[in-house]
């Protein structure tokens, strides 16, 4: 299997998981990684592999760093949490606070 299948793969399993049972959202997610792979057809080989270096980050993101929440009630949200989900001290989220000034920022950083 090619590293770019291989890729494209382990991103729809992440995108599987992290946004299970929120339908519009998980099919909006597969559209938009089945758009950025059609588009990387015509990636030179170079760009390839920094490419495909970004789609693997963005899988490890969407695996242990997005938790879909439910409001189930005023206030109140119900997390799902899976096993992939990263738990510990935040180390890495307080080593971006000083970095990040705000979500359009974030947004345009490469991961």
């Amino acid at each position: 299997m090619s590293s770019g299948t291989s890729a494209y793969r382990q991103l729809l399993r992440a995108i599987n998981i992290a946004f299970r049972g929120d339908f519009p959202t998980l099919n909006a997610a597969r559209s938009q990684a089945r758009q950025k792979f059609v588009e990387l057809r015509e990636v030179t080989p170079e760009n390839l592999k920094e490419a495909l270096a970004h789609a693997q980050a963005v899988t490890k993101i969407l695996r242990e760093n997005v938790v879909q929440g439910k409001n189930v009630r005023e206030d109140t949200y119900k997390l799902n949490i899976h096993e992939h989900t990263e738990r510990g001290d935040n180390a890495t989220a307080k080593k971006m606070e000083s970095r990040v000034v705000s979500f359009k920022d974030l947004k345009a950083q490469r991961f």
